[in-house]
């Protein structure tokens, strides 16, 4: 209970001041000039003033409020090498039974630093400010924290921890621990595809003599090169970027005997391959409705450098025209076809047939340009069933059907074939779900008799509409309709051209993401969906290998025809390796090379200037084998928070008004006797 006196006053407080001065100035000239009773009319005079302040006493009942005391615990993927996490969990039990013997103190648990495929890094202190957010800093008693010194968070100042109280830290982890790791100096994000990048890393070793180390390089899981370095010393390697999309680069170190953990010993690199530009070659066979639709797909792509040439003026149609009186240009088919025919990603034939201007022996260079990993597209008219069909040249080795000489022509809905729902360069074609399909008719194709490649899309009687092949290195695709200009047009509501030919084209120029046979591990927020697309009836199952190490077999569910998929929480951050036998896909969830696997041997270092400046302190908790936890001393006024055996929390004093009582002294009756007692000692005095 505490007393104490307030004013609460009658009259504007410049009234009190006022009445007081006069009362002042009066009493001094009674007391100067001897009057007789001058003391009790300074009194009477002095009772007046107060009774206008109106004083009154209080009376505060309070409560004492505990202080409270945090314990983190660092619960971090590294807390789980060399027996640390058993320690932790016997310090924690020790640590909390001892803070609760303690009367009037509040102890609160929190831990931190748990792998959740989103943080990186050790963050204790975050949890350290959640865990008091609600305490007034005049109540912190203290904070201990139990970890292994790897603290990704620690605070500039002892002033950003919010309280003035002690901060001690317990560390797990024994003084004289070995590990190696690999750590990168030299990491680029981006690669023109073909070319080549460089990577630096470093080999560093802690607690072993600088000596050398085998070093395996890998790209998307192959093993590019092994070689030895020195270890502490800066090594630069060449990695060839052969496609676009992710790239990545591991460099992993050999295990040395007796080191804490070998998953720093890899490090990944993640370089995203970028083609510098696309090369076309268009060559229209002839003027017709829909020869613009390629180059307008073509040209609308800021990534595709487009050579597009029509062949106006056959050898045939010689009118005797003198050459400078003609505006065309020669066809530079030397230059393209024999001396630049490697440096095009793709060569398009729309509706081309013999003519004379490609001579046999090109069409030999075309066919060897497939073989070695070109692409070909064949959009199909009637010139492909006519006698001078290209078709009758040494493409027919690579051409994926050969025509029989006939042609349909009534209207019909190009339909996707069962394989074709599975094919990514049509599977879930816009419009193709409903039947017939949501988009307009055709009206002409091309019948074939032969098919040695795998055909998507068919025409009325299941004859083939869209026929993909492979061959060898090089892929070929053959459209044997000219009639998609129809859904560019927007004929009876038009159809998907563009999304159709643009996943053509870029199937043809081999994107990665449109492979027919594909392991994927697509990072979504906190979950690893691993994705198997194939053109098979059903797939194996995929065995996933997490960061640490640690395996586990998923079995994957059809989600949609040719996908099949699973999903896993992503509960550690690095690089995540999933396998079912014939395909290996690799992904990254957060950064490629966590904070928390970058160092992993226990210290004190990072936490002891800290704990200093606070009056705590930061020690070992192992003592060679044996485990040591301090005692735990409540310390009210002693400056000196730490011992050699011991650890101090400061205890606060600290309460709550739980009600307050107000006695006026001046109202009421008490009031009434005091002023007239004074009234009438003075007229008494003056009666004398």
């Amino acid at each position: 209970m505490n007393l104490g006196v307030s004013f609460a006053p009658l009259v504007p407080e410049y009234a009190v001041w006022a009445a007081f001065g006069v009362a002042v100035l009066i009493s001094a000239l009674l007391l100067v000039a001897r009057s007789r009773g001058a003391l009790l009319r300074a009194v009477a005079l002095g009772l007046l003033v107060l009774a206008l302040a109106n004083p009154s006493l209080t009376r505060e009942d309070r409560d004492p409020i505990p202080s409270v005391v945090a314990v983190v615990v660092d619960k971090s993927p590294s807390q789980e090498f060399d027996g640390r996490d058993k320690q932790t969990e016997e310090a924690r039990a020790a640590i909390a039974e001892r803070l609760n013997r303690i009367p009037g103190l509040e102890v609160r648990v929190a831990e931190a630093g748990k792998a959740d495929g989103e943080n990186d890094g050790t963050r204790l202190f975050s949890a350290l400010s959640s865990a008091l957010a609600d305490v007034p800093p005049d109540r912190v008693a203290g904070a201990v924290l139990i970890t292994d010194g790897r603290v990704h968070d620690i605070p500039a100042d002892a002033a950003a921890l919010g309280f003035a109280a002690p901060l001690h830290a317990l560390i797990t982890g024994k003084k004289d621990e070995i590990d190696r790791r690999v750590v990168l100096t030299q990491t680029p994000r981006f690669g023109i595809v073909g070319q080549s990048q460089v990577v630096g890393f470093r080999v560093e070793d802690h607690g072993l003599r600088a000596g050398t180390a085998q070093v395996t390089i890998r790209h998307d899981g192959e093993v590019l090169e092994t070689r030895t370095v020195a270890v502490q010393s800066e090594v630069r390697v060449s990695v060839r970027i052969p496609h676009a999309g992710q790239n990545i680069v591991e460099i992993e170190a050999a295990a040395v005997e007796g080191e804490l953990t070998t998953i720093n010993n890899r490090a990944v690199v993640s370089v995203d391959g970028v083609r510098d530009k696309l090369r076309v070659l268009l060559v229209s066979g002839e003027p017709h409705a829909g020869e613009r639709t390629w180059r307008n797909l073509l040209k609308s792509d800021a990534s595709v450098d487009l050579v597009h040439f029509t062949i106006l003026r056959p050898p045939e149609k010689q009118d005797g025209t003198p050459i400078n009186e003609l505006s065309l240009i020669a066809f530079p088919t030397r230059e393209l076809f024999q001396q630049k025919i490697s440096e095009f990603q793709l060569i398009i034939f729309d509706r081309y047939a013999r003519q004379g201007v490609l001579p046999m022996i090109y069409f030999d260079n075309i066919a060897r340009y497939v073989r070695e990993g070109g692409a070909v597209l064949i959009a199909a008219g009637p010139d492909y069933a006519s006698p001078t069909s290209i078709w009758r040249t040494p493409l027919d080795v690579i051409l994926p059907a050969e025509p029989s000489g006939d042609i349909t022509e009534r209207p019909f809905f190009a339909q996707l074939t069962d394989a074709g729902r599975r094919h990514p360069v049509t599977r879930a074609l816009e419009g193709s779900e409903t039947e017939p399909p949501h988009w307009s008719r055709w009206f002409r194709l091309v019948n074939t008799k032969r098919i040695t490649g795998t055909n998507v899309m068919q025409g009325p009687d299941g004859k083939p509409l869209l026929v993909l092949a492979r061959e060898e290195k090089g892929r070929v695709a053959l459209l044997l309709s000219d009639h998609i200009w129809l859904w560019a047009r927007g004929y009876e509501g038009g159809g998907p051209h563009l999304d159709l030919l643009r996943r053509l084209s870029h199937w043809l120029m081999k994107q990665p993401d449109l492979e027919e046979e594909a392991l994927r591990i697509l990072v979504r927020g906190r979950d690893i969906t691993v994705q198997r697309q194939t053109m098979a009836d059903g797939v194996s199952d995929v065995t996933l290998t997490s960061p640490t190490g640690k395996a586990r077999t998923l079995q994957l569910k059809a989600e949609e025809p040719g996908v099949w998929r699973a999903t896993v929480a992503a509960d550690e951050l690095g690089l995540w390796r999933a396998n079912d036998g014939k395909l290996t896909a690799l992904a990254n969830v957060g950064p490629a090379n966590p904070r928390e696997f970058q160092e992993v041997t226990s210290t004190t270092e990072g936490l002891v200037k800290l704990a200093a400046a606070t009056g705590g302190d930061a020690r070992r908790l192992m003592d060679g084998d044996k485990l040591i936890v301090p005692r735990v001393v409540p310390v009210r006024s002693s400056t000196t928070l730490k011992g050699e055996d011991w650890i101090g929390v400061k205890m606060r004093d600290a309460s709550v008004v739980r009600g307050i009582g107000v006695l006026p002294i001046f109202a009421g009756l008490i009031g009434l006797l005091l002023l007239i007692g004074a009234l009438a000692a003075t007229w008494a005095r003056e009666g004398r």
